[in-house]
């Protein structure tokens, strides 16, 4: 279990003389939602995530490698930049360049007068952001299907399996799925082409792991939502919506990615997930939501690239897609900024008044306290919310600001329902 994730503050307005600029793309990351930034792409000279995807499971036809090194290098050099005082390299004076931390191998300095000064600072993450520097490589093993690993059948019900204490002794002994994975030619060749040494196998096992716990966090978290609204998939067929979905769950995606559901509900009436959300990236899951019931005891995925209200309009009114018996939705982000919350209003509406069972996850306390109170203004009934037994391990850097301590996917939910009931509309002074 991760340990309590520190407040995350609201992003400053971004400048335009230094690394937090817009035109760097790194203001979206400073409002606590990592992931790939407008920066990076423009760093590998890439237009979109579809070019991205293509590019690191080694489809290198069309795009701009020559080779894996050079594809590492590029990737690490968006990560290039004074952490005391955020000059990027084109900033630097002749003869001039950055040096990396010794320990970390995370953020890097301009002078040693810089680093000097950070060091109060920095040495409180220090020791996590070499873990995030490790995981940010391993990764990759994701997109040459290294990742996730095989896991077992369940040895206990559902309603058993509570955190991932209870979850991880039904899988046995990880060594020699985790071993094998360690001695593949994936591996050799991230670490032969990587810009840092190969780090111990131990330190491997454990990203690994925290990088697996990341996929399957979604997973169990649909799971545990399924659980604690009382629903049955084994009563009927069953169909899952997942709103806001982006690259972070769409980029690489295959049809098996939740699998782990028939693991959870062994004999189900059969299970649909609906990713819908307008940064779907391309892939065998972009294809029509199913009109009628699917097969039984399988989980078929579909996606729909647009906003979730657009999606009701035109499929699920229309009947060409089956109305949800669930909504998830991961880091929505519309705590962040006003635009993101008007953006967001009409499917929160929508949930609202179609009385959704509805769950979503955030990055932070600070980012469920303030989507508790923008869902409270909109009279939504909260069912439940805290921090997420199911969090993912995998800790992630708020790109602009190394020093923030890191946050973990998944690591607070929100559970609501429907309009929140009139006895709590109506306080003193008002009439019925």
């Amino acid at each position: 279990m991760a340990s309590h994730i520190p407040a995350l503050s609201l992003p400053d307005v971004p400048r335009t003389d230094s690394v937090f600029s817009v035109l760097s793309g790194f203001h979206s990351l400073e409002s606590g939602v990592p992931g790939l930034s407008k920066v990076i792409l423009d760093k590998l000279n890439m237009k979109d995530y579809g070019e991205y995807r293509a590019a690191v499971e080694g489809k290198v036809k069309g795009i701009p490698f020559r080779n894996y090194k050079e594809m590492f290098k590029k990737m690490e050099e968006t990560f290039e930049f004074c952490t005391g005082c955020n000059k990027l390299p084109v900033h630097l004076t002749e003869g001039q360049t950055l040096k990396r931390c010794a320990k970390c191998l995370n953020v890097y300095y301009c002078t040693k007068e810089c680093q000097r000064n950070d060091w109060p600072q920095h040495k409180k993450v220090c020791k996590k952001l070499r873990l995030v520097a490790i995981d940010r490589l391993v990764e990759w093993l994701m997109f040459t299907g290294d990742l996730p690993f095989p896991t077992e059948k369940w040895s206990k019900l559902a309603a058993e399996v509570k955190n991932w204490d209870d979850w991880l002794p039904m899988q046995r002994d990880l060594t020699p799925r985790l071993d094998g994975i360690l001695s593949g030619a994936n591996m050799a060749t991230l670490w032969k082409n990587a810009s840092r040494p190969r780090p111990d196998d131990s330190d491997l096992q454990r990203s690994l792991w925290r990088i697996q716990s990341e996929f399957l966090s979604r997973v169990l978290t649909v799971g545990m939502a399924i659980q604690h609204f009382g629903l049955d998939p084994y009563a009927k067929a069953f169909t899952v919506h997942i709103a806001g979905a982006s690259h972070n769950e769409t980029m690489g995606a295959r049809l098996t990615d939740y699998d782990e559901l028939n693991k959870m509900f062994p004999g189900h009436q059969g299970v649909e997930i609906v990713m819908v959300g307008p940064e779907v990236v391309d892939g065998p899951i972009v294809r029509p939501p199913l009109r009628a019931f699917g097969p039984r005891q399988r989980v078929f995925i579909s996606a729909y690239r647009g906003l979730y209200h657009q999606f009701w309009e035109e499929l699920v009114e229309k009947e060409e897609a089956a109305k949800p018996d669930l909504v998830v939705g991961f880091h929505p982000g519309f705590h962040a900024s006003q635009g993101l919350i008007e953006g967001w209003l009409p499917t929160l509406l929508l949930l609202r008044d179609f009385n959704i069972p509805s769950c979503f996850t955030l990055y932070s306390e600070m980012e469920l306290e303030r989507s508790l109170q923008i869902l409270l203004e909109l009279e939504v009934h909260i069912r439940d919310s805290g921090p997420n037994p199911f969090t993912s391990q995998k800790p992630e850097q708020v790109q602009s600001s190394p020093n923030k301590t890191p946050v973990h996917c998944n690591s607070h939910y929100i559970r609501f329902q429907g309009l929140l009931p009139q006895e709590d509309l109506e306080g003193p002074g008002f009439d019925n």
